[in-house]
């Protein structure tokens, strides 16, 4: 094969030879100096492409096209693989039936390329992949003209204009290229295979660490530390974090070869290619050289790759179980974000909070680390969980484990066995203590060393703590917070309303708030002996908002055949009929001034028809529900005469029940006998298992910051106000799920979680699945719960 013949381009492919002016070449010859795909970027420029191929030149050359799509795909930024495989299913010969079939798994391999971390996509990381996944698909030259072709393009790379002229591209050479992808992809569907067979391929040098000793330097702006430390949540892990720094002596990084200064003896290798051998190693007798080279005592250049990480990964797990609870965690946590995001940090890192079980834990932004600080475990230690992770489910060799606990845990015989078993893998070892002491110890050949001891000051470093500013956070936003449609438990059912129906048995309500809600009468309605006044009905879900309509005449209501909510509406004084879907929101409407319909008609429901109606007369209107709308005069019978009857009684129980809801949300907080005040009503127990907002008449010692119907405390717990009647507790501790609350001025009240209930059955959902709790044991594990981690913070 020829220089052409190899880098020859094709007409209307998917990448073309393409001249950057502003990037001379070595060579001297600086057109065609780029590959580009055309509406989509570069892919490589002409000198890397010839140091990567130089690269295989022993093993042979891939064949170039699939060789620049591993390439693109391995490119960091942007990757627009769609766009490519659009292009290429757009080619004339991509219907042939050679190539159609082998488009998707070819893709499915670039994709699988595209998603490996980072650090294996760089310097001779990437060339090491490439020569991992090439060495499993046939070579498109042999390694003798592989040789040819590289010598011939470094003495003549201006012979490269004739490959840029394009040719017909053959549908043999478009099969075989995509081809050789899709044999890729069946030996490699996964990301963890590829690189285990990295990690045969090629055996990594050992190197020896970088000690960071000395003080570091930190720039001090609106940085990640910074955010921790003005979040009130996480204070406490952000004003360690430097403080760790300035005397952390473990190591930040594991060097690679590529890093090595590049020139002079540090250069110098005792392995290599024989056109990097030094030219005084030729000059021994035959004997000599050979027993040399045998004995790895030649010396070659190493002057391959720029500088990169090692394929490596470093883990760190926190034990969350009981003794490491508290301060000891917030040290733990505060040590490994000290590790992690460290200045001269640059190894990939993954963190675990380990209890009885590992869970996986992000520290990049503020929200992650409060996440992760909420991590807790009720076992008393974790040394199953290590074992576990260590021996099962992490078994490769390529880890460098970072262990932090607390200093007793150590000394206990489960743990410290599980230590010493994995002493090889568990390089570093971290202890903390409730009195801000760390000691950090490594591991090396099968000995424990203490490498120092910090203790940090707690009392000082935590001695101001951030508070939120009631008057820069009060309506600081102009978004209101977003409330679902409906919770867990039914709203309180509004006295206000436009209209109530009656249909099919469901009672619903048009409320003045413009609402369709859906409303039931307890079980027990009859058992007046039970229940209030205000339990003989049940609360409301809301079945659709926002209706477009106005508060005058008549109204009824009705499905369609397709399940959709129909509203009519008759206005006498105007003789306007009109007919709304709520759900599609389609509206249509007609005059009725031809019809000379009494003033007294009733706009009434019966059998899947709408009817202007009077129990005495002889002739009523009927208008369709379903299609155009239409009416006509038809015969009155005793059947629509029986249904109004029995529609007025039903309502009738109805009449003037409903709650008044309290949505006057001026202020919320703590008063001084750890009780929820909302406005002017506190929240308390009234009798066994029995709560209600009531007049409060004490001081108000914890205020929350309101912005719109949001009200948030200084510990990050969060109180999200409904005007519809509800509110939703989010506490800063993720230990207390969200649970929800009406809010009513009058009337027993209930919480309720995503899976639990307590409270007044007035709020149960009809047909519920929520398991039913006291009311007491609810108030206690939820509401109580709530307030005490609120008047803890900063305590």
């Amino acid at each position: 094969m020829e220089l052409n013949d190899y880098f020859q381009s094709y007409q209307d492919y998917f990448w073309e030879w393409t001249t950057d002016e502003d990037v001379p070449d070595s060579s001297g010859y600086n057109e065609n100096n780029l590959i580009s795909i055309p509406g989509i970027g570069a892919v490589v420029y002409r000198a890397y492409l010839i140091e990567i191929l130089k690269e295989f030149q022993l093993m042979g050359l891939p064949f170039l096209t699939p060789l620049l799509l591993a390439l693109y795909a391995t490119n960091e930024g942007y990757l627009d693989l769609k766009g490519i495989k659009t292009g290429i299913r757009k080619h004339p010969l991509a219907s042939h039936e050679y190539v159609k079939h082998v488009i998707s798994p070819a893709f499915q391999f670039l994709e699988t390329l595209k998603s490996l971390p980072a650090h294996y996509k760089r310097s001779k990381n990437r060339v090491l992949l490439l020569q991992t996944i090439f060495s499993g698909a046939p070579a498109a030259v042999s390694a003798k003209q592989s040789e040819y072709i590289i010598k011939t393009y470094l003495k003549s790379p201006q012979k490269l204009v004739d490959a840029a002229r394009k040719t017909e591209l053959p549908v043999s050479v478009f099969s075989k290229h995509l081809n050789i992808l899709a044999t890729l992809n069946d030996k490699f569907s996964s990301a963890r295979l590829i690189l285990e067979a990295m990690k045969g391929f090629k055996d990594m040098p050992e190197q020896e660490d970088e000690v960071v000793q000395e003080e570091t330097k930190v720039e001090t702006g609106k940085d990640f530390i910074r955010e921790l430390i003005e979040e009130p949540r996480t204070f406490q892990v952000g004003s360690l974090i430097k403080r760790i720094w300035s005397g952390l002596k473990i190591p930040m990084r594991h060097l690679s070869p590529g890093e090595q200064p590049i020139g002079g003896i540090s250069d110098m290798t005792n392995k290599g290619e024989l056109h990097r051998m030094l030219l005084s190693e030729f000059a021994y007798e035959d004997e000599i050289f050979v027993s040399r080279i045998a004995n790895n005592e030649s010396l070659y250049i190493q002057r391959e790759i720029p500088p990169e990480e090692n394929i490596f990964q470093r883990i760190i797990l926190i034990d969350t179980s009981l003794k490491n609870w508290g301060t000891p965690k917030v040290l733990a946590f505060a040590s490994a974000i000290a590790v992690i995001k460290h200045p001269k940090a640059h190894s990939e890192c993954t963190v675990f909070a380990l209890g009885q079980n590992n869970i996986p834990v992000s520290l990049d932004n503020v929200d992650q680390v409060i996440d992760g600080l909420n991590q807790v475990s009720p076992v008393l230690e974790a040394s199953q969980t290590v074992d576990r992770f260590l021996n099962e489910e992490h078994p490769q060799k390529d880890l460098e484990v970072f262990f932090i606990t607390h200093q007793e845990n150590i000394a206990e015989q489960n743990l410290q066995k599980v230590i010493h078993e994995n002493r090889d893998r568990l390089k570093f070892l971290i202890t903390t203590s409730a009195d801000g002491e760390l000691n950090f110890y490594k591991h090396h050949q099968g000995t424990r060393k203490h490498i120092q001891k910090m203790r940090l000051p707690l009392k000082e470093l935590w001695a101001n703590p951030p508070k939120r500013s009631r008057e820069n956070n009060f309506h600081n936003s102009g978004i209101k917070t977003l409330v679902p449609k409906n919770y867990p438990l039914l709203f309180p059912t509004p006295k206000d309303r436009i209209q109530t129906f009656l249909y099919e048995g469901d009672f619903y309500i048009l409320s003045n708030k413009k609402q369709l809600l859906k409303t039931y009468l307890s079980d027990n309605y009859y058992n007046r002996n039970i229940y209030q006044n205000i339990s003989t009905q049940k609360g409301c879900e809301v079945i659709t908002e926002k209706i477009s309509v106005k508060p005058r005449g008549q109204f009824a209501l009705a499905k369609d055949k397709a399940g959709n909510y129909i509203l009519a509406q008759y206005q006498p004084d105007k003789k306007i009929l009109s007919k709304l879907n709520l759900n599609l929101k389609e509206y249509s409407e007609m005059n009725l001034t031809g019809y000379n319909i009494p003033q007294d008609f009733n706009l009434i429901y019966f059998n899947r028809n709408f009817y202007l109606y009077r129990s005495e007369v002889f002739t009523v209107f009927k208008i369709s529900i379903e299609g155009e709308l239409s009416i006509e005069s038809v015969k009155n019978h005793n059947e629509i005469i029986k249904n109004g009857i029995k529609t007025d009684v039903e309502l009738r129980k109805l009449k003037n029940k409903g709650t008044k809801i309290l949505n006057n949300f001026n202020k919320i907080g703590i008063n001084s006998v750890e009780e929820l005040v909302i406005d002017k009503f506190a929240l308390g127990s009234r009798s066994e298992n029995v709560y209600s907002l009531t007049r409060n008449y004490e001081k108000i010692q914890v205020f929350a910051n309101q912005n719109k119907n949001k009200f948030t405390f200084d510990d990050g717990s969060e109180i999200i106000t409904d005007l519809r009647g509800m509110l939703t507790f989010i506490s800063s501790n993720k230990n207390i799920p969200v649970f929800y609350m009406p809010s009513t001025h009058y009337g027993y009240m209930a919480l309720a979680t995503e899976k639990e209930f307590g409270g007044s059955e007035y709020y149960l959902p009809k047909d519920s699945k929520l398991k039913i709790r006291e009311t007491d044991e609810m108030y206690r594990e939820y509401m109580e719960a709530f307030i005490k981690h609120v008047l803890e913070y900063g305590a």
